[in-house]
Order: C-alpha cells, then sequence, then structure tokens
C-alpha cells in the first residue's frame, strides 16, 4: 500500500474518532436546556463530559495537524475556499470551552445562563457546520486549476450539504441523549431515555436520505455495506433504547456514526477535494507530501497514536461510573450580611 494510501486512512481514522467522541459531546451541550430543569440538573448534564470534553477536542487538533503535514494541498485549499464556516466552528468550539470553566465561577443564576445559552450554541453550530462541511468535500466544490476555491459561501450552502448538516446534528443529538442516559441515575436518565426515543426517529429520516443520495450519487459497491451498516446501527440503537440498554444503544449510535463517516470517506477516495468544474481536482497523489516527510510521519504516529488512545482509554474507565443529583454539593449558603 502506498504511503499517499496509508495517510489517507488514518486520517480518515482521525476524523472519524473526532466524530465519534465530540459527537456525544455535541450532542449533551445541545440536549441540556431540554434534559435539565435546574442547575443542579444542569451541573449533572455538564459533569458527564466535564472530564473528557477537551480530551476529545484534541482528536480535532491532530486530524488538522496529520492532514496540514500528509496532504499539504488539501490543506491549503480546504481552509482557504472553507474559511467562513472553519472561523464558525473555531470561534463556537473556543467559547463553548470559556464557557465549561467560567459558568461556575460566580454564584449569579443570570451569570450562569448566559454561559448555559453559549454552550449550547458552541455545540449546535459545530455539529451542524461540520455536516456541511465534509458533505460539500464528497460532492465537490469549483476549484480552478491552481486549486483555488472559486465559488463563494452560497456555493456551499447548497441542498445536499444542507441536509449533511441537519444528518450530523440529529446524529448528535441521538448520541448525546444516549450517551445521558448510560452515565446518569435518576430522572434525567429516563428524560434521556425518552429524548433518543425521539431523536433517532430524526437521525433515521436525515441520516438515512443523506447516505442514499451519497451513495446514489458519489458511492462506491462497497459503501453499500458501510451505509447499511450505519443504517442498521441506529436501528440497534432504536430497540435497545427501547428496552432500556443505555450500553447497546451507545454502541449502537457510535457504530451509525463510524460508519457513516467512512462510507463517506470511503466514497471520496482517492481524491480527497473533487472539482466541479471538471478540472483542478485534487486526489492522495497531486495533494501530498515527499515521500520522506510521509515516511517520518508514519514512524511517529506509529509510536504515540498507542499512547494516546491508551491514555484516553484509561481517562473514561476512571469516570466510567453515573452521576446523579445526589453527587453534587449543595451551593454553600450565603452569610447574612452584618447590622449596621
Amino acid at each position: 500500500m502506498e504511503l499517499t494510501t496509508v495517510w489517507f486512512v488514518i486520517i480518515a481514522f482521525l476524523w472519524t474518532s473526532y466524530f465519534f467522541l465530540e459527537g456525544f459531546d455535541f450532542g449533551v451541550g445541545m440536549l441540556m436546556p431540554v434534559l435539565a430543569r435546574d442547575d443542579v440538573e444542569r451541573r449533572v448534564v455538564i459533569n458527564t463530559i466535564g472530564p473528557v470534553w477537551d480530551g476529545n477536542e484534541v482528536w480535532f487538533i491532530v486530524a488538522g495537524a496529520a492532514t496540514f503535514a500528509a496532504f499539504p494541498e488539501w490543506y491549503a485549499t480546504l481552509f482557504s475556499g472553507f474559511y467562513l464556516p472553519l472561523l464558525a466552528i473555531l470561534l463556537a468550539l473556543i467559547i463553548r470551552g470559556v464557557a465549561f470553566e467560567y459558568r461556575g465561577k460566580r454564584d449569579d443564576a443570570r451569570w450562569r445562563a448566559r454561559w448555559d445559552r453559549a454552550i449550547f450554541w458552541g455545540s449546535l453550530v459545530p455539529a451542524f457546520v461540520w455536516g456541511v462541511a465534509f458533505s460539500n468535500i464528497v460532492r465537490g466544490v469549483p476549484l480552478n486549476a491552481s486549486h483555488d476555491y472559486a465559488g463563494t459561501l452560497l456555493d456551499l450552502l447548497n441542498p445536499y450539504a444542507l441536509l449533511g448538516g441537519l444528518a450530523t446534528t440529529s446524529l448528535f443529538v441521538l448520541h448525546g441523549a444516549v450517551f445521558l442516559a448510560l452515565k446518569t441515575s435518576g430522572e434525567i436518565r429516563f428524560r434521556a431515555r425518552r429524548v433518543a426515543g425521539i431523536a433517532v426517529v430524526a437521525a433515521i429520516a436525515a441520516g438515512g436520505s443523506f447516505l442514499l443520495i451519497t451513495q446514489i450519487q458519489h458511492g462506491k459497491p462497497v459503501t453499500w455495506l458501510t451505509a447499511g451498516g450505519a443504517a442498521a446501527g441506529l436501528l440497534l440503537a432504536a430497540a435497545a433504547n427501547r428496552r432500556g440498554r443505555e450500553g447497546w444503544a451507545f454502541i449502537g449510535t457510535g457504530a451509525a456514526i463510524v460508519l457513516a463517516v467512512v462510507t463517506l470517506f470511503t466514497a471520496l477516495f482517492p481524491d480527497v477535494m473533487p472539482s466541479t468544474l471538471g478540472s483542478g481536482g485534487l486526489t492522495t497523489d497531486n495533494a501530498a507530501s515527499s515521500d520522506c516527510t510521509l515516511k517520518i510521519m508514519t514512524w511517529v504516529a506509529a509510536a504515540f497514536t498507542p499512547i494516546v488512545m491508551i491514555y484516553q482509554g484509561w481517562t473514561y474507565w476512571v469516570f466510567r461510573k453515573r452521576i446523579g443529583t445526589s453527587h453534587i454539593p449543595a451551593a454553600p449558603k450565603k452569610k447574612p450580611e452584618p447590622v449596621r
């Protein structure tokens, strides 16, 4: 196997891992206003992802860095042509991260409410825009002979891409609801299961339609298997959630996200950014770095990727127990003002 193909597979693995892990993070953030009734319950919801959300975002950083190093032409074209959507994602992630850290810094209901809204929008915007971005990558964008983006922002907001955004948003909401049902106890757990039962219908409708159109327009024989596997994962999640088997439901939603992303990358290969103008498209060959660079990167990835995966797996094992309102300490009572 050529090194260009190896690194296409590695980058696909990095993005797939990111969407699997960050997907339920985004879902939890979007569902917090729906599932939490008071501040204690909101703290429960946030604490389910508190120890892991920043580690999940590392996969995005590594995926972007790997794309820059292995396929610099792809990185340059992607980040210049998709400048505004990617800027929106980065700003949303920054605001979301700040909200997690600053929400509890003041004992003020209005202060916390503002940061709660930041968590919601900081989760919704990336969930939707990532779907729009990757849909356009698979569909193709207007590139000239110099591999420069020759379109506008409106070209990215086509019906297929918007459907892709709805698909990722609905999948992440379902993934987050199942994760909350798996990680919480008490009333929040049962609310999450009820929401998951509704969200799975939206995910099947939006995600199924998107994958079917993708398969018809860009698919290959093998992607019928991966797309069918994604649909089977959603059906497994629906059945398991109905029976209260949160672990199996999470496996189902995770499998659906993984196989959906695999479908997109498999349909894309060997292109990395097709052109709708008939020329100037980028492939794994004309977008790649030198063989020497790819060889060095391969050794580095082989040495450090297992370490990162073991460490992150250990983190999830340490924080594996359920969380409920009984685990949230009561807020300290304010001392009465002295009488003057």
